[in-house]
C-alpha cells in the first residue's frame, strides 16, 4: 500500500471534521493504522505536506488518531516507509509537476501539492481523500493523466458536494480500482 494522504484524512480521523460521519472517521482510522502498520506514505522534499499536517494538528499532547499518525510518520523520515519527491515551484503553489496544467488554475492553491506529488512519484499512488468534495470535480481530469483518487468517505464527500452545490447533479465516483 503507498498513498498520498490529503491533510483531511488525519483531521478527520482526529474527529476534527464536524460534518464526517462515523463511519467516515472509522474508515480513516482504520487507513491511517492500516498505513502505520505496512505502507509507504508519499510526501514532498519541501514539507509542504508534512508543514501542512503540523499546522492543523497537535502533537504535543497528541489528541486523536491523525496527530497520532503524524507523530509516527515524522520518525519514519529516511526509512523506507516514506518516499519523498521533489517538487519544483513555478510560481507559489503552483508545480511543473502538477498533472494538468489547464485545471491548476482551478484546484484549491494548498491541494495542489498533493495531486503534483502523485504525479511526480513513478508509481503513481493514490491520493486518499476523505472530505473535500471539491475533488469530485477534479478526479476525471486527474485520473486522465494517470492520478489516482480515492474517495475514502464517498456517502459523506457526495452527500457534501449536494449540499454545497444543490443545483449541480452529483458527480460520478472513480470506479474502486483492485487494491481498494
Amino acid at each position: 500500500m503507498k498513498a498520498v494522504i490529503d491533510t483531511n484524512v488525519l483531521l478527520v480521523a482526529n474527529g476534527q471534521h464536524t460534518d464526517a460521519s462515523p463511519e467516515c472517521v472509522v474508515e480513516c482510522v482504520q487507513r491511517l493504522q492500516a498505513m502505520q502498520q505496512g505502507g509507504v506514505t508519499v510526501i514532498d522534499d519541501g514539507f509542504r505536506i508534512l508543514g501542512e499536517y503540523l499546522h492543523k494538528t497537535r502533537l504535543n499532547p497528541p489528541k486523536g488518531v491523525g496527530d497520532l499518525f503524524l507523530k509516527w510518520l515524522l520518525r519514519q523520515s529516511g526509512t523506507a516507509r516514506v518516499e519523498q519527491v521533489a517538487l519544483h515551484e513555478t510560481a507559489e503553489n503552483c508545480f511543473a509537476e502538477f498533472p494538468d496544467p489547464a485545471l491548476e488554475a482551478a484546484f484549491d492553491a494548498s491541494d495542489r501539492k498533493f495531486a503534483a506529488v502523485a504525479h511526480a512519484h513513478p508509481d503513481r499512488p493514490a491520493i486518499w481523500q476523505a472530505a473535500d468534495s471539491k475533488w469530485l470535480d477534479w478526479w476525471p481530469a486527474l485520473q486522465a493523466r494517470g492520478v489516482r483518487v480515492e474517495f475514502l468517505c464517498a456517502p459523506d464527500v457526495c452527500a457534501s458536494y449536494q449540499k454545497k452545490f444543490p443545483n449541480k447533479p452529483a458527480p460520478a465516483l472513480p470506479e474502486p480500482s483492485r487494491d481498494d
